[in-house]
């Protein structure tokens, strides 16, 4: 676990921060895949969580959402249009193709059974000193979250910061065969880059303090 600001911590769940999930203040942001649930506890033995928010409901992200929940006793949060996909489990749903080789793996192999939703996150609500903000595309209930005192930017899926298939580092658009509407994501890229983000805290590829490196990726939009 790497302390990214103050009360900010990555959890890198795969190697060269390929999956990750973060604890802020006393919410644990995303949950990795079915078998990340050890490390995630294990990481976070000793640190006060209280609740559990997903960005989104796909497997990478509500793996081991279950399994927390029900072994610390605490809420599982999520938006409103990703409530049904973190109860059930049934989270390609939205793929663009469902039945494409590498989401049924994602299915059979990441995705953890669903939890019951305790709260649904909506724009303006605040996690802490962390803002929610709605940033739909790469699912519909896409969520970020954003603590405007130090412009740590919990970014989830709208963006990468690596290649997926080759691991180098760099800003991407999120891979296509799980974005439900890229052009609707694009729309959320240019909010978040509105907000100014100074830590922007990614899903997929490691941690990047800004220095312009944002800027000029919306550029190319």
């Amino acid at each position: 676990m790497k302390n990214i600001a103050q009360d900010v911590y990555q959890i890198p769940l795969f190697p060269r921060n390929a999956i990750n999930c973060y604890l802020i203040e006393d919410v644990l942001i995303d949950a990795g895949i079915r078998t990340s649930a050890s490390k995630i506890l294990k990481s976070i033995t000793g640190k006060s969580v209280n609740k559990h928010a997903l960005t989104h409901a796909h497997a990478d992200h509500q793996g081991s959402s279950k399994i927390i929940c029900e072994t610390l006793n605490i809420p599982l949060l999520c938006s409103e249009p990703e409530k049904e996909f973190a109860e059930n489990g049934n989270v390609i749903t939205e793929y663009p193709n469902p039945n494409h080789i590498i989401s049924k793996f994602q299915k059979n192999f990441w995705a953890g059974k669903g939890h019951p939703v305790s709260q649904s996150l909506r724009e303006g609500d605040k996690i802490g000193e962390f803002t929610v903000v709605e940033t739909p595309g790469h699912s519909r209930g896409h969520l970020s979250f954003f603590r405007e005192k130090d412009g740590v930017l919990i970014v989830g899926d709208v963006m990468t910061n690596m290649n997926l298939l080759t691991t180098k580092v760099g800003l991407h658009e999120p891979p296509h065969l799980f974005t439900s509407d890229q052009e609707m994501n694009r729309k959320s890229i240019l909010k978040l880059a509105s907000l100014q983000p100074k830590i922007l805290c990614f899903g997929h590829g490691p941690v990047l303090f800004n220095n312009g490196e944002f800027e000029r990726f919306k550029s190319l939009l």
